[in-house]
């Protein structure tokens, strides 16, 4: 029985491939994408959205465009990681479809509460809209089935600040009421997610396909691995967003302890520090599974049969 999921996601070039992977994936059907203010303006992101779901003939995918800003504090894109437009070198068409009218976080609460306990939600941008969502409608905490999230560094250094992961980042804020909301969340932080390297010999493999797929993956990573190479001497790109979503169905991908886990939403150089209370001092109930160990080729190998077969099958 495929698992029905929910993304939230803001493409974003590993947001992009998350998508691609969704659709790959017989083990699941992704049923919808919110959209979120994160690798570049929500307008944008949901544009590339609806271009990502026409380019894997997929349109019938809706789409609902979310938040433009984080709860409190001042917005921030991410051009220098994925460029102007959030997918790197790749140039998609305008898309001929258009996003739904319902805000992307009354879409979640629609479809949390008309199904309960069947929809996994995977948020791999800013949290904002799962946090306008809970504050919207409570009662989503206990009918979502599962959450999986991409966001924090709990023992890896930040991608963002000295100690912050991006999406934690852009709305510490949503990450906190998120965090402390009780929901059944898993979370894959940069602890797991930077041992995952899609690297040129990956991509090499892919090109063997005569694909628009291919072509979009090429175009977009070799953004990715520019940027990876110059500010972080990583001889690849790390893709986040594509093995949170491989988790929904493959957990054994990662290993995970059940942790006390916080977000440090006060100002100076701690803000959107995502952190654990390993020895839980204060005899806290632990509020998620965290993937604290990673067998990144088996999630590698995974990826790639599963690109292979969809650039097989879009030429």
């Amino acid at each position: 029985m495929p698992k029905h999921i929910i993304l939230d996601s803001d493409p974003g070039i590993d947001d992009s491939l998350a998508i691609l992977l969704a659709l790959a994936s017989p083990e699941i059907v992704l049923d919808g994408i919110s959209t979120i203010h994160g690798n570049a303006s929500t307008e944008q992101v949901t544009k590339n959205a609806l271009s990502i779901l026409e380019l894997a003939k997929a349109s019938h995918v809706p789409v609902f465009k979310g938040c433009d800003v984080p709860l409190v504090k001042d917005s921030l894109l991410g051009p220098e990681t994925h460029g102007d437009t959030g997918l790197g070198y790749a140039k998609l068409p305008d898309p001929q479809t258009q996003p739904k009218i319902q805000h992307g976080s009354d879409y979640l609460i629609e479809q949390i509460m008309s199904r309960p306990g069947e929809v996994t939600l995977v948020a791999l941008g800013p949290l904002t809209n799962v946090a306008i969502a809970i504050r919207k409608e409570p009662r989503i905490v206990q009918n979502v089935k599962e959450v999986f999230i991409m966001g924090g560094a709990i023992q890896h250094p930040g991608n963002t600040t000295a100690l912050a992961e991006f999406n934690t980042y852009v709305d510490p804020h949503a990450a906190h009421v998120v965090f402390h909301s009780g929901m059944p969340m898993i979370l894959t932080p940069l602890d797991v997610t930077y041992q995952c390297i899609f690297t040129k010999d990956d991509l090499n493999r892919l090109e063997k396909i005569d694909s628009p797929i291919t072509k979009f993956i090429s175009d977009s990573t070799r953004f990715y691995m520019e940027f990876h190479d110059e500010y972080q001497k990583i001889d690849g790109c790390v893709i986040n967003d594509p093995m949170t979503l491989a988790l929904t169905f493959m957990p054994e991908i990662c290993d995970y302890q059940d942790l006390v886990v916080d977000v440090d939403i006060s100002t100076g150089v701690g803000l959107g520090n995502t952190f654990a209370d390993f020895y839980n001092y204060e005899k806290k109930p632990k509020n998620m599974k965290v993937a604290m160990g990673v067998r990144p080729r088996m999630f590698m190998e995974l990826f790639l049969e599963r690109m292979e077969g969809l650039c097989s099958k879009i030429r």
